[in-house]
Formats: structure tokens, sequence, C-alpha cells
């Protein structure tokens, strides 16, 4: 086993904000998925990741993976967090699953180091025990930095059947417990993953990994040297690689490309209350519950109901007479379903995706770089939407019929047309303007606050 001394590296936490998070529909979906919902407090799941990161780890030394689809959305909540988002966020043009992920944030952090300590979490997880956590973290870097391949193993406290295991060998023979990996196993079965508990050596598969990024290179180059050979041909500092090329990467999971072929892996046991949000039923597990193990959030009535998950958007939700019930409420959808068979959401999903219906893809609100527009009503003949436009962000559309815009909150700058005419010259709450001619139209916000407008569309 390789013992490798590396003082002075700096060491950088890698988030991976990919994925969908099917099985939290409808919640969750393509065009905002699950890391970017606020499930728990007043933070999206990546700004709860980022932040338990900060009191042992630099705030400069935080870096992104994300879908380019979302790679604005990731900047905004980052820079919500108190860290800059510039040079911070590494957008991927499609999926390719997590080992191109994981390569391509090892080049981008390589193209300004000579060699780092790369800390991997997915931005979607939760952790209950964060000093524990800072604990591993250090133990963790420790290892990595004499050149092992490290991956928080938790260590299960009962027979779950919906995450992959890693066996460890029988003793520990690094410091802080952790072992030399045996092998990775599949979702087992019930009876299984009973044998695993007993056993003792056997850890959930978190998905969160330790290494330097010179050894991250040199086992590629010797177990998928293709994968390493492409990224380095389509990789370019500053530039960003586009769809064509990200398409000659194979698709592959690092478990699948590094983690089952190394000898250099160790799993580091670890006990800090955590869970990946995988399903209604694994964030029920995770909330507190009410005296009748109730988790309920939103505008909700109750009566008699007990072990139930009922969570509301914007409706009022009513419920009676129910036992271990989810019941997901969002404007434009509603799922109901059995608390312990709620991951099965995602054959919905698949069926919705497969009707080509909207729901799966996005909600009745769309995140864009300026803001947020919401459909509240479209009918034949006329359109009505919420446009929330971020302070000192603009909007710019063509107008093509007849259209109103109301000033809710905060102040806006109307221009169009070749003069760039504007209504007084500001609308201020309460006040409107409307266009009836076809002309590229700019809604502007000047104010360090938020505006809000409501858009009427007739024709």
């Amino acid at each position: 086993m390789p013992v490798c001394n590396s003082e002075g590296l700096n060491t950088y936490a890698i988030l991976l904000a990919g994925g969908t998070g099917t099985r939290l529909w409808p919640v969750s979906r393509e065009l905002y998925p699950k890391q970017l919902v606020k499930f728990i407090g007043e933070d999206s799941l990546v700004q709860s990741t980022i932040k338990r990161l900060l009191p042992v780890l630099k705030k400069e030394k935080v870096k992104i993976v994300c879908g380019r689809e979302h790679d604005y959305e990731i900047a905004r909540q980052m820079d919500e967090t108190g860290i800059k988002s510039d040079g911070k966020v590494i957008s991927e043009p499609c999926g390719r699953n997590t080992a191109p992920a994981i390569l391509l944030a090892a080049f981008d952090v390589l193209a300004t180091e000579d060699d780092a300590v790369l800390l991997i979490f997915p931005a979607d997880h939760v952790i209950k025990d964060v000093n524990e956590f800072h604990n591993k973290i250090k133990s963790a870097i420790q290892l990595a930095e004499e050149g092992y391949i490290v991956t928080f193993g938790i260590t299960p406290h009962y027979p779950e059947t919906g995450y992959g295991y890693i066996e460890g060998s029988e003793s520990h023979i690094f410091h802080d417990d952790s072992r030399q990996i045996k092998r990775f196993v599949e979702k087992p079965d019930k009876i299984t993953a009973e044998k695993y508990l007993k056993a003792g050596n056997f850890f959930w598969n978190s998905g969160m990994f330790a290494f330097k990024a010179s050894i991250l290179i040199e086992e590629f180059k010797t177990h998928k040297p293709a994968l390493l050979r492409t990224m380095e041909e389509i990789f370019h500092n500053n530039k960003p690689v586009t769809k064509t090329d990200y398409e000659r990467l194979e698709n592959i999971s690092i478990d699948y490309a590094i983690m089952e072929k190394t000898d250099k892996g160790v799993v580091l046991p670890s006990d800090f209350g955590w869970s990946d949000i995988g399903s209604w039923k694994s964030l029920y597990d995770f909330l507190e519950k009410d005296h009748n193990n109730n988790v309920i959030d939103g505008d909700v009535i109750a009566r008699n109901i007990k072990r139930c998950f009922i969570k509301g958007h914007e409706r009022l939700v009513a419920v009676s007479d129910l036992e271990n019930i989810a019941v997901i409420e969002t404007p434009d959808s509603v799922f109901v379903s059995n608390l312990d068979n709620s991951r099965e959401v995602k054959d919905i999903v698949t069926k919705l995706k497969e009707k080509e219906r909207r729901e799966y893809h996005r909600h009745k609100f769309v995140h864009q770089p300026w803001g947020i527009v919401t459909s509240l009503e479209q009918k034949k003949g006329y359109s009505v939407k919420r446009l929330l436009v971020y302070p000192e962000k603009s909007v710019e559309f063509v107008n093509s019929g007849i259209t109103n815009f109301t000033v809710i909150k905060g102040c806006m700058v109307i221009s169009y047309g070749s003069n760039s005419q504007t209504c007084n010259p500001i609308c201020k709450k309460g006040e409107s303007f409307t266009l009836s001619d076809k002309n590229t139209v700019k809604i502007l916000n000047n104010n360090s606050s938020p505006l809000c407008v409501i858009q009427v569309e007739i024709g």
C-alpha cells in the first residue's frame, strides 16, 4: 500500500450537483432538481452542503460540478452563502456519470495547482452530526496525503436494501478504524443486508471520497486510459467543453471506473447521521416528527393521521384518517403514496416522460439567469405570468401582442423600440404599463431588492 508524504498541498471540496432526483418528484424535476430545493430549513441542499464544509475548509477552495442548464442557479445559490461563485462552478454540457465529472474537476484544479487533495461530496446529501463529520474529513485528508483513495463508508444501523455496500477488511489496519477495501457490492435483498449488518465490516456506499489529484490521474492511466486521453484532448482551461466533445467520454461511475479496480482503496467507517435523501421516505426519516410521528409542512389541516408525511406548497392540503401515507403538493401536481413505497414515484416520472408531459421536466416556475418566471394561467387567447427580476438584473424579449405589465413589488424601468422610451420613467408598486405593438422590450430592475411584475399577454 502507498505511503507518500505531501506537505503543503491545498485541499479542495468538489461538490457533485448533477442528477435529477426523480424519487423526490413532484418537487424535484429535471430543470430544478433536488439539490436546488429547500427541503429543510432556509437553505437548499447544495447550500447546506457548502456551509457545513466551511469550518474545516477554505471557502475559496470549494468548487461545484453541475449541468450547464443549472450553472446560473448554482452560482446564485453559492453567492447567497457568502462565497463568490466566480471560477468555482464547473459546467458539464451533458451528464456522463461521476467518473467524467470528478476527472473534469481534477483537471480544473490541476490547471492552477501542481497537486491537491480533493474531497468529493454529493451536493444533495444531509448530515446530522456535523462535528463528527469534520473529524472524519480530517482523517480522510490525512489518509489521502499518504497516497490512499478514501471512501466514506457509513456504519449501518439497520439492513437497508436501497444502498450499495462496501466490504472492508475484517480488522482495521490504518488509523481511525479505516480498512482496506475488499469489494463493492450492489444493493442487496433483505436477507443479504441482514448478514452484512451482523458481519460488522460492511458499510453503506456514501459516494464521498478523498484522494490526491495526482493519485487519481495515475489510477485513470492504469484503469481507464482511454477516458483520460479523451479528457486531455477536450479540456482547455477557462474554456467550456462542448457537448459534442463531452459526449465522447465514457458514461461510467467512479466506482466502476476506479474504486472497484484500485489497490489503493480504503474505507473510512463513518457514523455522522448521513442520508442521501433518495426518497420521500428517507427525507421523512431524517426530519423531526410530531407526537403522532408525522412530518407536516405547509398549509395543512390534519385530522387523525399517524406516521404520515404531508407537504404543501401553495394550496391548502386537508387530510383525515390516514396512516403511513405521503402527500406531496405542488402548484401543478400532487403525489400520494404509501410512505414506505414512495421511492416508486420514479416509475410515474418515467411514464410522464414517455407521454412528453411538461410536469416531469419543469415546474410552473422556471429559473433564469435574471430571475424566475412563473406561469399563473394559460388559456386560448391569453396568458398570465409572474416575473421576479433579481436586483441589478434585466429581462429582454419580443412583444408580439397586447401586453400589460403591473408592478406588484419594487420599481420597474421599461424600455422598448429604437428610442428606448420609458414609463414615467419608473413604474412603482401598483402602477401599470401596456404595449400594443411588436417591439423588443426590456424590463430593468435597478434596485437592491427584487422586482415582481404581473405580465398579461392577449393574442
